[in-house]
């Protein structure tokens, strides 16, 4: 569930060239705060997978709703009867 909103995130991200040593920045317009940089555009996908992963424990250790991105959804777990 986690890893395929990663991946839908990932699709919907928007990368640039900026002026850095870091120079390829890349974010994910519907997820508010979520943007990362690198050295090459893979390693800022791979820093931007990171950074959506925390986002969204994040969200979910505070209660706050996470956005459907591209009809993928997260939703916190029901609580489970032992």
């Amino acid at each position: 569930m986690i890893l395929e909103y990663i991946e839908e995130a990932l699709k919907r991200a928007r990368y640039e060239i900026i002026e850095d040593e870091e120079k390829y920045y890349g974010e994910v317009p519907e997820l508010k705060g979520v943007w990362a940089q690198g050295k090459t555009l893979e390693e800022c996908r791979r820093n931007l997978a990171e950074v959506i992963e925390g986002w969204v424990l994040i969200h979910l250790r505070k209660g706050l709703e996470i956005p459907s991105v591209g009809g993928k959804r997260i939703k916190e777990p029901e609580e489970v009867k032992v």
